[in-house]
């Protein structure tokens, strides 16, 4: 049974304060959903914000790692030394990643088999950029990054992996993607799955979405059948707008 998850990506945000006040006001806030709470701070407050959370019912996950255990990879941070300090899921792929620091599909593909031979929990993050989407090679480019990062992959690995489709033309670019855009490229990539794996992996992988979810438009996004959730930029830096998100199922 795939679950309802709601992700908070911080990104490059919050010093130590300005974490441990935003900790502090997300501990204040009412969960009235059934959906698992995580929160992705910058890597220098991931201990911090654990520690903080640790009897609460919210995960601290990390927004990235490196693919080698260990070695000559001056500012990088391995799985082992994520799951050191409790971190035990870790985002992988974000659209930002792929484009800013060239993570391709080969490397994505390292760095997952490192966290899954780590125990961890994956949200591997996929999309298209507007030119894929204007030109109707969405799905081709969807399907391309799924297959060439994950398909290595065994059945029972997809019990560690939660996917995360990030339409990289709906954030930033003044174009909009509707609640049934959404929904239709989710059960596209949950036929990809079944068709590589069976229904029964495709229809217990949660699917979140990452196009600018706000209070105002997660209900609505949350309502289609194959959305499990978000992960969630801009919003997620405001604990009663992320809150507002998370109750929305």
């Amino acid at each position: 049974m795939r679950k309802h998850i709601v992700a908070g990506n911080w990104k490059m945000n919050n010093d130590l304060a300005q974490t441990e006040d935003l900790v502090s006001d997300l501990k204040k806030q009412s969960k009235t959903s059934d959906a698992e709470v995580m929160i992705a701070p910058a890597t220098t407050n991931l201990w911090h914000a654990f520690q903080s959370v640790r009897e609460d019912d919210i995960e601290v996950i990390a927004q990235n790692m490196h693919f080698a255990e260990n070695g000559a990879y001056t500012g990088e941070v391995s799985a082992s030394m994520l799951k050191s300090i409790g971190i035990k899921t870790v985002i992988l792929g974000h659209s930002e990643r792929r484009a800013y620091f060239n993570e391709t599909d080969a490397s994505l593909a390292k760095k997952v088999d490192a966290a899954l031979s780590n125990d961890m929990r994956v949200i591997f993050c996929f999309g298209e950029e507007l030119a894929d989407r204007k030109s109707g090679n969405e799905a081709t480019v969807v399907e391309s990054q799924i297959k060439n990062a994950l398909f290595h992959l065994d059945a029972d690995a997809f019990e560690h992996i939660v996917l995360a489709y990030e339409p990289v033309w709906a954030i930033g670019t003044g174009e909009t993607a509707s609640p049934e855009q959404a929904q239709d490229m989710h059960a596209f990539i949950r036929k990809t799955l079944s068709n590589k794996y069976g229904n029964t992996v495709a229809n217990n992988v949660s699917i979140l979405y990452g196009g600018s979810v706000k209070p105002n438009n997660a209900k609505e996004i949350f309502g289609k059948p194959d959305v499990d959730g978000g992960l969630i930029g801009g919003a997620s830096l405001k604990a009663e707008d992320f809150y507002a998100i998370v109750n929305a199922f």
